[in-house]
């Protein structure tokens, strides 16, 4: 499974949405350009995550983005999901006819264990942690220096 490049940028606005938006409403365009991510698909991608309720916006020359839920409440998972509609592998088999045993087996021993485990780690790691592993970075390498 690789990650579409609309829920890595999508990722990544939302760590640094939740970053910014402690204080005040935070513009697509701050969000673009601290990301180096075109506004027009981020348009793309803020829709859907509204339509998901994980962000909202208020309009005006003062309006913005801002999370509608708390980052702890907020998993992988369910932006994701937002994003890309599902993560999961595709079924090796049809649901609907009859299959062969070794489409089960592949199916039953591979794919929906790899799609378990995939699952528990989306729904395991939430926004916070996202941030909060972010934060602990910026930290570490503002404090170094180089002669």
């Amino acid at each position: 499974m690789k990650l579409s490049k609309k829920s890595r940028y999508g990722l990544r606005a939302l760590i640094d949405l939740a970053v910014n938006s402690r204080t005040e409403l935070v513009s697509l365009g701050s969000i673009a350009q601290r990301n180096d991510i075109s506004a027009q698909y981020l348009e793309h991608v803020f829709s859907a995550l509204r339509k998901s309720h994980i962000v909202k916006s208020m309009k005006g020359s003062q309006g913005g983005y801002f999370l509608e839920r708390d980052p702890k409440e907020i998993t992988v998972a369910q932006i994701v999901e937002a994003l890309e509609g599902t993560y999961d592998l595709e079924d090796e088999v049809d649901r609907n006819r009859v299959e062969r045993g070794d489409q089960e087996a592949i199916q039953h021993l591979i794919i929906d264990r790899i799609n378990d485990c995939v699952q528990e780690i989306l729904e395991d790691v939430t926004l916070k942690d996202l941030v909060d592993a972010y934060e602990g970075y910026q930290d570490s390498v503002e404090g170094m220096y180089y002669i």
